[in-house]
């Protein structure tokens, strides 16, 4: 999950080798054992990986004393939800909204949270019953006007930092009645739309409050009280500190939480984050340690080390329209920009910067679906490299059949907080395996979030750092937000072949030629190279040794809630 939207056509776009040869392959070098474990969680669709209830939350834990302090180096672009798509913004938005259908603790199945009940009334109509009686924190009331003016400013705003990219299957939302909302959608049989009405596209707002036209200030959010979660927010100073307390008046599917009151606290670097978990001035400390901070921590036994299944995944976008030889560079010729693309995806060697940056709790990724997931393949690896390892003769090969003799330079950003202190590491060493093979040169750049975020969807880098953090277990999350017309990357990528394909795909009711389809999308994704993989990764979350229920919420959901905990 990161920010991003996309023009909305009528392809629907959302956010979107067997697991067991890969632990043994990984099992077989002792350097990579917390990549088997960040796999194992990962197995089984990660549908079924995570150890805890499958019941409702923490709704018959007793309220603790309080407050559970959680830290991280996330960022919140803003709390109005069709103004982020990102995870420092949806970690908030998890505790004080609420969805139409959402996950208990310990599972991904979308089930009724504000609805009663939701089905598919037609092929290409889904209708949800809501609970009645409901009332925001503020008094107003809750009732379907705000789910459909919910959904409605998603798409009418499209902000570029926004997922109203998710929502593009929605030909138009109708409300009976207060409690009925009725869904027509422009594509039938949608494999993922339950999904969809629990993801970050989908947090229920106060029509009363939140404007039709525009993004709402966090101030005035907060000065509204316009909240219905198993929070409210109590105090907020934006990246430095917020403060939660539990909404008596709650009525979802998560329950009461076990605890009355929380914070989330703001570190401008993992080293830091690292300390105060380790003095115990947070209880929790999730996004994002690095590598060595991770395996340093495993041996102190003031704090325990926990790991959930995983759906991360890092990469490098490249702009079409701005890369060398793209189509507004000077000298444009689409031929020689895929030999760069593909001279540079013959070039990168993953196992190393796994091994050496990430400690084996990154994995390398040869696709642009992670292992786990439905038709997921190693289209990259098939294709570029040697079986995986990098090749330079293959790299040269690729460049002299397109006419390009000299090195070429690149422009490569990264980001230093949003993806955590190994990033500058991680892409010392891209910079270094391109240099190296006298091809290329690189100059490397990196920004901080609030405004990498935005620019680099507005052509400001040609070939950028992105990481993905899926929301909801379902391969389509890989493909639908990413690659029709360029997606939330906005990197004037377009294939209609790919297109169809992922249509083809998302609209699937038979597994098997739907599976069949994901691995063809993937193929014709190798050949264009929009992205090239990199790593995948698992979900990891220290907490003091006094603390409980963190395990709950490492989840598929890729939901982290604050109201499982308890110390």
């Amino acid at each position: 999950m990161e920010s991003r939207v996309c023009a909305v056509t009528n392809i629907p776009r959302r956010r979107a080798e067997s697991i067991e040869q890969k632990v043994h392959q990984m099992a077989m070098n002792k350097k990579a054992l917390h990549g088997v474990i960040a796999l194992a969680g990962i197995s089984a669709l990660a549908l079924t990986a995570c150890t805890g209830p499958s019941g409702g939350g923490s709704s018959s834990a007793p309220a603790a004393a309080g407050p559970i302090a959680y830290g991280t180096t996330d960022k919140v672009t803003s709390l109005d939800p069709a103004g982020s798509y990102d995870n420092g913004s949806f970690m908030v938005m998890n505790q004080v909204y609420s969805f139409l259908l959402n996950s208990k603790p310990g599972g991904a199945e979308p089930v009724p949270d504000l609805a009663e009940s939701s089905s598919f009334t037609a092929p290409s109509e889904y209708t949800v019953k809501l609970k009645s009686g409901l009332k925001w924190a503020n008094g107003h009331t809750l009732d379907s006007k705000d789910v459909k003016h919910s959904f409605d400013r998603q798409v009418a705003i499209n902000d570029p930092a926004g997922p109203a990219s998710l929502l593009t299957n929605i030909e138009s939302v109708s409300t009976p009645d207060a409690t009925t909302v009725v869904f027509k959608l422009e594509n039938a049989n949608d494999q993922t739309f339950s999904q969809i009405l629990s993801s970050p596209a989908a947090p229920i707002v106060d029509d009363e409050v939140f404007p039709a036209d525009k993004i709402l200030p966090d101030d005035e959010i907060i000065k509204a009280n316009a909240f219905y979660g198993q929070y409210t927010i109590d105090s907020y100073k934006k990246n430095e500190l917020v403060s939660f307390k539990a909404f008596a008046d709650y009525q979802g599917v998560l329950g009461k939480p076990a605890n009355d009151a929380a914070t989330i606290k703001y570190y401008a670097s993992p080293t830091n984050l690292k300390l105060e978990i380790q003095q115990g001035a947070i209880d929790v400390a999730f996004r994002s340690l690095s590598a060595t901070d991770i395996d340093d921590l495993r041996k102190d036994s003031k704090v325990k080390v926990l790991t959930g299944p995983g759906g991360e995944i890092r990469y490098i976008t490249f702009n079409f329209d701005t890369m060398p030889y793209g189509t507004k560079a000077t000298g444009a010729d689409p031929a020689k920009a895929l030999a760069v693309r593909q001279a540079v995806a013959n070039l990168v060697d993953r196992q190393a910067i796994a091994d050496q940056v990430y400690k084996g709790t990154y994995l390398p990724l040869y696709s642009n679906v992670p292992s786990g997931f439905l038709g997921a393949n190693e289209a990259f690896k098939d294709a570029y490299g040697d079986a995986g390892k990098p090749s330079l003769d293959k790299a040269k090969k690729v460049l002299t059949d397109a006419g390009i003799t000299e090195p070429v330079a690149l422009n490569l950003q990264y980001n230093p907080d949003h993806y955590g202190g190994s990033s500058g590491d991680e892409y010392a060493m891209v910079k270094e395996q391109l240099e190296k093979s006298g091809l290329f040169t690189v100059n490397l750049q990196s920004t901080e979030w609030v405004t990498y975020s935005k620019a680099s969807r507005a052509d400001e880098y040609p070939l950028f750092q992105f990481g993905w953090f899926p929301d909801f277990s379902d391969s389509d999350n890989y493909l639908t937000p990413f690659f029709p017309e360029g997606g939330f990357l906005k990197n004037h990528y377009n294939n209609p072949e790919v297109n169809e394909l992922i249509s083809k795909q998302l609209t699937d009711a038979d597994k098997t030629s739907r599976e069949a389809a994901i691995k063809d999308v993937q193929n014709a994704l190798a050949k264009d190279i929009s992205t090239l993989p990199l790593l995948q990764g698992a979900q990891v979350a220290v907490t003091g040794s006094g603390v409980n229920g963190v395990e709950k919420t490492l989840d598929p959901s890729f939901k982290f809630r604050l109201g499982v905990i308890s110390k």
